[in-house]
């Protein structure tokens, strides 16, 4: 196996690279309680994980190399384009930019952003209001914003999978399920009925899909 390393060790776009998302993140999540910046910090060390492993040392490629080199004998596993591993371990041949895996998850990168920032306006007017935030996404499901997070950091794994960001993929979404639960019981405590009943009708993380396609709105939450 050739193992020119020249396609990693470039620490520069790690940083480069986790700046410009964290700060994209920053701007569509705009944390401003302590409970928003331990989910915020945790993205973004999720983030620079992924990047250090893609441009900085291959630690994933490295411990599997290996077994991929026994199963996938054709393939340069230290090249930069190798770290794309469904792409290469499905035969993808040409560029993986363009592989189906890669494409897919800009859908849910960029999804994900785009329900982040949706329901970020929501909430904010919401409380600015003192009022339950109900419109848009928050018609759909009561946690947006955790599930945008998920949505993205789903797409990366697609993208650019790591032994690091594999392991903390469940143990982050588990802490925002918790910090759901925390954000749920301050909510009844200022809301009461309205809220319970909000729970009723709307779930936490999963849409259901007649709310998605029905044409009636469940509750009248959805705005």
């Amino acid at each position: 196996m050739n193992t020119d390393m020249s396609a990693y060790g470039l620490w520069s776009l790690v940083i480069v690279n986790s700046a410009v998302f964290i700060l994209f993140a920053y701007s569509f999540f705009k944390p401003r309680t302590p409970r928003d910046w331990r989910s915020f910090s945790a993205f973004s060390a999720f983030l620079v994980a992924l990047f250090a492993e893609m441009y900085g040392f291959p630690l994933t490629i490295y411990f599997m190399s290996g077994w991929l080199q026994s199963r996938y004998p054709n393939v340069e596993w230290f090249s930069h384009d190798a770290g794309h591993l469904l792409e290469m371990m499905f035969g993808w041949k040409t560029n993986p930019h363009f592989g189906p895996f890669h494409i897919l998850s800009f859908a849910f990168i960029v999804g994900g952003f785009i329900l982040i920032s949706a329901a970020w306006k929501v909430l904010y007017d919401a409380q600015h209001k003192r009022t339950l935030a109900t419109a848009g996404p928050y018609g759909y499901v009561r946690h947006p914003q955790y599930v945008g997070f998920i949505l993205v950091m789903f797409g990366f794994l697609l993208q650019w999978p790591t032994l690091l960001t594999l392991a903390m993929f469940p143990v982050l979404t588990f802490m925002y399920a918790k910090l759901a639960k925390s954000e749920e019981r301050e909510a009844i405590a200022e809301f009461g009925d309205a809220y319970t009943l909000y729970v009723a009708e709307v779930p936490a993380f999963i849409p259901r899909l007649q709310h998605i396609f029905g044409s009636s709105h469940i509750g009248g939450y959805r705005q």
